[in-house]
């Protein structure tokens, strides 16, 4: 399994133009694989329709539902052991929750994350796809 942020999923529901080259082949090419998206990030999806930061081309609860829709996608629901992770993050490590959650998320369940977030990117106690 691949863990996307919540940029990599919107933009590969609603952008995929906007996606880095390899990230768009792992994706399309990824028919056998599992690609898992955090509760969080559908929370952080609403929240950014929201504070108007993001349109979608229907309400926030049908792009959601419809996303998790799609082939390969994997819901993947907030455990005691990933909030507790979220909290004991090896320092430094921006103070974004919800990206501290999802990296937590890739640490606990060993999975390597896909994301074009530079804060990410460059945390070396998470890898990445």
């Amino acid at each position: 399994m691949i863990l996307l942020d919540t940029q990599i999923w919107v933009w590969w529901v609603s952008r995929p133009e906007r996606l880095q080259p390899r990230h768009r082949e792992l994706l399309e090419l990824g028919a056998d694989r599992v690609f898992g998206v955090s509760i969080i990030s559908c929370w952080e999806v609403a929240k950014l329709v929201e504070y108007g930061r993001l349109k979608l081309d229907r309400r926030v609860g049908l792009w959601i539902e419809s996303a998790l829709a799609e082939p390969g996608v994997s819901l993947l629901h907030l455990h005691p052991h990933i909030v507790v992770e979220s909290t004991q993050l090896p320092q430094p490590f921006h103070r974004d929750p919800a990206d501290q959650l999802l990296v937590a998320t890739a640490r606990i369940l060993q999975c390597p994350m896909m994301t074009e977030d530079s804060k990410i990117a460059t945390y070396p106690h998470v890898r990445l796809a």
